[in-house]
């Protein structure tokens, strides 16, 4: 017999929380949700919070370590990631007679409608069992809902590397639609990082801007690379 239904609490502002079964969780639910808890910078304080200008969602995304910001680069940078929360909600449930609560890292929707939960631990801590029965009973609950379930770790060094150099291209508003369309179209055919800026030049009038414009069609998935190789001029690209 399956105990109480938990049940979840999403914040909407400092005074207004919402207590829903989740069972009935739905994501429009989130559309005016703020995180669960603030991120606050102190001195001496032993995580690194922050604040990150994510791509998908034109605005800023809050993360309570290195760890989280890393995760939640690579989340921008999916192509399939429409839409991102951080500290979404609380949860409350019963799991054989204990009481958890848990607050997830991320929430994230994707363009085929799924729903994510994402939490963000070092893998060295995977193994604590107070760590492991948390995350086990997260995963039990969140995939009962239909939802996915996801515990992230230390992401490849050399992809996060490429794509957090990428990211500094991530601004649509910073580039010309017009040059984004000219250089997607000049760009049909594969050749290296090298010959793409070359082929851009003519369009940007300048071969730094050019440069910049290919790196932002690899952020914005326009053109393709092995990201498992440090990004050079070399590197062969490929459009989408």
């Amino acid at each position: 017999m399956s105990g109480p239904a938990s049940t979840v609490r999403i914040r909407k502002s400092e005074t207004s929380v919402d207590v829903v079964s989740l069972e009935d969780v739905r994501l429009r639910m989130f559309d005016a949700a703020v995180p669960w808890r603030e991120f606050r910078w102190y001195r001496k304080q032993r995580h690194f919070s922050g604040s990150y200008w994510s791509a998908t969602m034109e605005a800023h995304v809050g993360y309570e370590s290195r760890l989280e910001y890393a995760n939640l680069l690579l989340a921008d940078f999916d192509p399939r990631v429409e839409w991102i929360l951080s500290q979404p909600f609380l949860l409350e449930g019963d799991d054989r007679g204990k009481l958890r609560r848990h607050i997830p890292d991320y929430l994230l929707a994707h363009a085929d409608k799924s729903v994510c939960v994402v939490d963000v631990k070092p893998a060295e801590k995977l193994s604590l069992p107070k760590v492991r029965d948390s995350l086990a009973w997260s995963r039990r609950v969140f995939e009962k809902h239909g939802w996915e379930y996801r515990v992230q770790s230390e992401p490849d060094p050399v992809v996060f590397a490429n794509a957090q150099f990428l990211a500094g291209y991530r601004r649509r508003f910073q580039f010309v639609d017009a040059e984004v369309a000219a250089a997607t179209d000049e760009l049909r055919i594969p050749q290296t990082f090298g010959e793409a800026v070359r082929a851009v030049t003519p369009i940007t009038g300048d071969p730094r801007f050019a440069r910049s414009l290919v790196l932002h069609l690899l952020w914005t998935r326009r053109l393709r690379t092995d990201l498992s190789q440090l990004l050079s001029t070399t590197s062969l690209l490929e459009p989408t």
